[in-house]
């Protein structure tokens, strides 16, 4: 069968195991031989260094939970030894290609030189005049963190990068094949019957050569490629933000500090697992450990104008805690001051601004003042100061007096902003 690209001995494995054929493995491969249409195409075989390796995908037809569905299975193939490496994904995204390298470079144990690829969207985000290509900002950072020299065959000419082409069929062949009538759980589940045909597959002795993968591997190949990095790779995100007024950007519904005098400008975000750090120019401005919870804020006090850093301690809560000594209506309207605005900071300057004038003013004076704002819907510091200074405070508005807020679940309240 063609289409499953079967070797020869393949085939007559199968004929004797399964359909009790008792002919020679020689008589099936002259029927084959004599069969095939196969063109023939003149080549020159390429010498490979030790130390590289070339890296594509392939995809072969694989049922998971009951369902038949499409997988991609990365292969990494060191071409002078023909020791090789593949896991299945569900597509052959970036993600996928960066963590098949971090799993083959674990599997070897080592770092090869450089590794040869084709031109991938994945890979390449643009081919410049010239040939020179324009890495992808997720698969460039990968590259910078091995010290790997990539190496990119021609824009269609798929024999450039034989070796590894060879290694697919391989795994299609003497992996994939054995696999296509078992049924799988997971992606986890396939990925864990690959490994166990993987280590058959680089342990088998070669028929033309005597040694199994592995052997060449370790005679000839692991000592041409590097040591491993103290850690391996981490997957990052890369966006694009631009720096809000209160010298914030939101990643994820969460708002992280930048130095205030880059408000307005866009900024490059990479975010992992663990980490967002913030790049402008590709310097890095700030770095914050990431919060699991979204919705808040995160602010280092050097990013602050010196103006904003006495606020650094103050929080939402904090402040409607201080504006309830002094009454309800005041607590009303400093929650206003930060709940109208897109970020609550940008309102603590109002707030302290409220709370500043109890030291000039009698409390129930503020208080009716606050309560008039509230009514005639000025949610402002100068409106609550113009009310005062008119004594506009001691006269009774005509509409209802605004009453506390009551506790209820759609009303936020100071917890909210714990």
């Amino acid at each position: 069968n063609r289409k499953q690209r079967h070797t020869a001995k393949r085939i007559f494995e199968r004929l004797r195991d399964e359909h009790g054929f008792h002919g020679g493995y020689t008589a099936v491969k002259n029927y084959l031989r004599e069969h095939s249409r196969r063109s023939r195409e003149m080549f020159v075989p390429l010498a490979h260094a030790p130390g590289h390796a070339q890296a594509d995908f392939g995809e072969a037809m694989v049922v998971i939970g009951g369902v038949e569905q499409k997988a991609h299975f990365f292969a990494l193939d060191l071409p002078h030894s023909d020791a090789c490496f593949v896991r299945a994904y569900p597509a052959a995204v970036s993600e996928a290609w960066v963590d098949g390298h971090v799993h083959a470079f674990a599997f070897f144990g080592r770092v090869p030189q450089s590794v040869l690829y084709d031109n991938d969207r994945c890979l390449v985000a643009k081919i410049l005049p010239g040939g020179t290509r324009k890495r992808a900002k997720l698969f460039s950072g990968f590259l910078s963190h091995y010290f790997i020299n990539d190496r990119y065959g021609r824009p269609g000419k798929g024999n450039d990068k034989g070796k590894v082409e060879g290694a697919v069929l391989i795994v299609e062949r003497w992996i994939l094949a054995r696999l296509r009538n078992r049924r799988f759980f997971s992606l986890a589940d396939l990925n864990a019957a690959i490994a166990v045909l993987l280590d058959d597959l680089n342990n088998r002795p070669m028929r033309h050569i005597g040694k199994s993968r592995r052997e060449l591997f370790e005679e000839i190949e692991r000592a041409a490629l590097a040591p491993l990095p103290p850690a391996p790779f981490e997957y990052a995100e890369w966006k694009s933000a631009k720096v809000h007024p209160d010298y914030h950007v939101e990643v994820d519904r969460t708002f992280y500090s930048v130095p205030y005098r880059l408000i307005g400008r866009r900024v490059d975000v990479r975010l992992t697992h663990r980490v967002v750090e913030i790049f402008n120019d590709y310097k890095r401005i700030a770095s914050h450990v990431r919060r699991s919870q979204r919705r808040g804020h995160v602010t280092v006090n050097e990013h602050m104008p010196k103006a904003h850093q006495r606020y650094a301690n103050t929080t939402p809560a904090s402040l409607i805690r201080q504006a309830t000594r002094i009454g309800p209506n005041t607590a009303v309207l400093v929650e206003r001051m930060m709940r109208d605005r897109p970020h609550p900071e940008q309102g603590y300057r109002s707030a302290f601004g409220i709370l500043s004038l109890a030291r000039r003013y009698e409390r129930q004076r503020l208080e009716a003042a606050c309560e008039r704002a509230l009514i005639i819907k000025a949610i402002s510091y100068s409106s609550v100061i113009a009310i005062l200074k008119s004594g506009l405070d001691r006269a009774r508005p005509a509409a209802a007096p605004v009453k506390p807020t009551p506790p209820h679940t759609n009303i936020r309240g100071g917890a909210y902003y714990q």
